[in-house]
């Protein structure tokens, strides 16, 4: 019994390293995977370590793919010319619900927060810059999310693009002050990426 519980501890102690995930909810997975039966516990892990393995980075956008390139990069009816920039691949799916963007993104895979030591230099900034000053880009959308991170790397960026002669613009106010875009619906993303502001 006493090894029994070792273990659950630390598959619950897994579970709580999952955004989101609080003790008594790591708690119920580690007892609801116990009480699965052996093959889908089998096959829960395997599509864990199999999707972990097979993703990788596209390596224009930096969003998560299949392939070298992922599908939006790969879409010829896209606007190459108009990035919107987001903080993770997440993002760009709820920007894509909202059927009112047609361009390609650049994913930072996170934003610039001192308090937990993340600069510019941590985060795809660079990468950004290069690919608006070696391309025709005629507009960059920020969509980084209105917390005090997304704020501030929204800001960054703009003044990074300044010299370039891109149009850069802001998601609207329509998104909650403090909200990232996961818990936005798609009709206020909508009504964001229309109402835009240039900065």
């Amino acid at each position: 019994m006493e090894k029994e519980n070792t273990f659950l501890s630390e598959l619950t102690r897994q579970f709580l390293k999952l955004p989101g995930v609080g003790n008594k909810s790591a708690r119920r997975f580690a007892y609801h995977i116990m009480k699965m039966p052996k093959l889908q516990v089998e096959n829960f892990s395997k599509a864990v370590l199999d999707t972990r393995n097979s993703i990788e980075t596209c390596k224009i956008c930096g969003s998560l793919t299949n392939y070298k390139t992922c599908d939006i990069c790969r879409d010829t009816s896209r606007d190459v010319s108009f990035i919107c920039v987001v903080a993770e691949s997440k993002d760009i799916f709820h920007i894509e619900k909202s059927c009112q963007f047609n361009g390609v993104y650049h994913v930072l895979g996170g934003v610039i927060s001192p308090l937990y030591g993340i600069g510019p230099n941590d985060i795809k900034i660079d990468s950004l810059e290069k690919r608006v000053f070696e391309n025709k880009i005629r507009e960059v959308m920020i969509a980084t999310g209105t917390s005090v991170e997304g704020e501030a790397t929204a800001v960054y960026i703009s003044k990074i693009l300044k010299t370039s002669s891109v149009k850069i613009s802001r998601l609207a106010y329509g998104i909650c002050v403090g909200s990232d875009l996961e818990f936005t619906d798609e009709i206020t993303i909508s009504h964001a990426i229309s109402g835009r502001k240039e900065i």
